[in-house]
């Protein structure tokens, strides 16, 4: 809703758990929904491998389509609130983490989302994200209403989440935690607002990528499939080799399914493959249960072979012509709703601040504390007024900032590249280290507004 800035068919926001369908919210020329049973038959939707979930899924999934900018760009896929309790879950009627790992197999980000609130990780919670194990890159997390706590609370709820998240995810690095309040009424608490909006920027950056990046993931996922299938195929034909040709079937049946680990740890050595390329033993073990391994395929080495080269030689091929494609087209990035909010004007992110504090005034902006450098200037014994490369050097590095910082801050100050600085300059150079110890960045060259008014090169007038 924040993101879109308008209702969509379908929609129900409360304190309380609401949304109890998944709804794929989609681009459409009019407002309308339409139903699980009929989307999943329509061939221009992507849904139709969704029916094997059974109609108590279908009754609770739906797609609402509406005339969006945003959703020309992405489709979101909103799922629904999770439950607390053994009761609730087992009311749902179908396997809530199975629905949650095929859209986690398709989607390029996962957003998990989290209240200020209520940090608990509860049972259904827990066994949803162990289900998008695997898709680990795509996970990003946000905390959201971090307005209605102050900053020393703010700080102990993010800290509990990190902690509730580490015994979950089981990932080596930490996940990356949007802070803020993403809603359009005032903040409860504004002391944090720079932060709620740097945040925010960076979320938005995060999801702007997307179409950028969608080509890339799909054959990502190319890859990643056919790697599998080749892995596949080497169980799948090992056990139909062991099996007996008449009689034992069932109980040589039986000792394969339970020697599984063994035969992976086997094809590991055999055929120099990752194990991070098996599929998980005990689900594997599950399907096995009802296949007859009688009717399994040997293996064909001239598949496994075009599999081999694709992956080496096809694939690095396809890579540079999406390469090239992309710096052909013009960036495509995700435009309407939020996104607009802050692109332009005065409220656009950094406006106003850093290396662009008084880009729109007439005076410099160095002015008003040239009388304090000016003081400092005139103690460094300055010569036809200015001061050498050494003396200067002096006053810099009581700053503390490191030597490749400060070689870039003289490059910018000194304007007329003479190896001095005047008082212009000086000045200069003390308001952009000023800039860096606030915690900005310099700007590459240096802005027109902050160029000393001495060393403006004069507006030339047609005669």
């Amino acid at each position: 809703r924040y993101l879109l800035e308008q209702d969509f068919p379908g929609m129900r926001i409360g304190p309380e758990p609401t949304t109890d369908s998944f709804i794929a919210v989609m681009y459409g020329d009019s407002e309308g929904s339409v139903p699980g049973n009929a989307l999943v038959v329509d061939p221009k939707k992507p849904f139709r491998k969704l029916s094997r979930f059974g109609n108590a899924f279908l009754n609770r999934f739906m797609c609402s389509q509406l005339p969006n900018q945003v959703l020309k760009s992405i489709s979101i896929i909103d799922s629904p609130g999770i439950l607390s309790g053994e009761k609730q879950r087992i009311s749902r009627g179908y396997d809530f983490c199975q629905v949650l790992q095929w859209f986690a197999e398709r989607v390029d980000r996962i957003i998990l989302l989290f209240d200020a609130h209520k940090l608990d990780i509860s049972d259904e919670f827990s066994e949803a994200i162990k289900s998008f194990r695997g898709q680990d890159d795509k996970i990003r997390v946000v905390l959201n209403k971090a307005d209605q706590v102050d900053t020393q609370q703010l700080m102990r709820v993010y800290g509990a989440l990190m902690w509730s998240l580490g015994k979950v995810i089981d990932t080596p690095e930490v996940l990356r935690v949007y802070i803020g309040s993403f809603w359009a009424h005032p903040l409860r608490n504004t002391e944090n607002r720079r932060l709620f909006e740097a945040e925010a920027q960076d979320l938005f950056k995060d999801i702007q990528s997307l179409p950028q990046k969608a080509a890339v993931r799909k054959l990502n996922d190319l890859i990643k499939r056919a790697r599998l299938a080749k892995v596949h195929a080497y169980i799948i034909s090992y056990l139909k080799k062991e099996m007996p040709s008449v009689f034992g079937k069932e109980n040589k049946k039986k000792e394969l399914i339970s020697r599984l680990p063994e035969i992976y740890i086997q094809l590991q050595r055999e055929y120099h493959i990752s194990a991070g390329d098996f599929p998980e033993v005990k689900k594997m073990q599950e399907l096995l249960e009802t296949c007859d391994f009688t009717k399994f395929h040997s293996l064909k080495p001239k598949l496994i072979e075009a599999v081999d080269n694709m992956l080496a030689n096809k694939i690095a091929s396809l890579m540079s012509l999406i390469r090239q494609e992309e710096s052909n087209m013009p960036t495509e990035m995700v435009h309407g709703g939020a996104f607009d909010g802050t692109m332009a004007g005065p409220f656009g992110h950094g406006y106003g601040e850093g290396a662009k504090e008084g880009a729109d005034e007439d005076e410099w902006v160095v002015a008003k504390d040239k009388p304090v450098y000016d003081e400092i200037f005139y103690t460094l014994s300055p010569i036809n007024g200015k001061i050498s490369g050494i003396s200067a050097k002096k006053e810099m590095v009581t700053s503390k900032l490191p030597n490749s910082v400060l070689g870039k801050i003289w490059k910018l100050a000194d304007c007329d590249g003479d190896g001095m600085l005047d008082d212009e300059e000086f000045a200069l150079a003390k308001h952009l280290i000023k800039i860096k110890l606030d915690g900005y960045e310099l700007p590459g060259t240096l802005p027109s507004h902050l160029v000393p008014p001495s060393h403006r090169k004069p507006l030339q007038t047609a005669e």
